[in-house]
């Protein structure tokens, strides 16, 4: 496993971990940087109007189109770290 994968894990981890639920908006981009790193471009139809939840989550994940994988694990570590370094104070 790679060094990237594993940072990518923890940071995973960490995300459970910390002091207070994040807020929407952070839940949302990590959910985004999440996905795009696991599984690429957004795929699939758009969820309909009424769907509010998927199509956020759905439009989140969309705006990393074209990132790698890499690019999205590193992200996410970056994210994550930020939000612990917050969290600390």
């Amino acid at each position: 496993m790679s060094d990237l994968k594993t940072l990518f894990e923890t940071a995973a981890d960490d995300v459970t971990k910390l002091p207070e639920r994040p807020d929407q908006k952070t839940l949302l981009k990590l959910y985004a940087l999440y996905k795009q790193a696991t599984q690429g471009d957004a795929t699939g139809d758009r969820p309909g109007f009424m769907d509010f939840v998927g199509r956020a989550k759905y439009d989140a994940w969309a705006e990393h189109k074209g990132k790698t994988q890499d690019e999205a694990m590193q992200a996410y570590i970056d994210y994550v770290e930020q939000l612990k370094a917050a969290a600390a104070g």
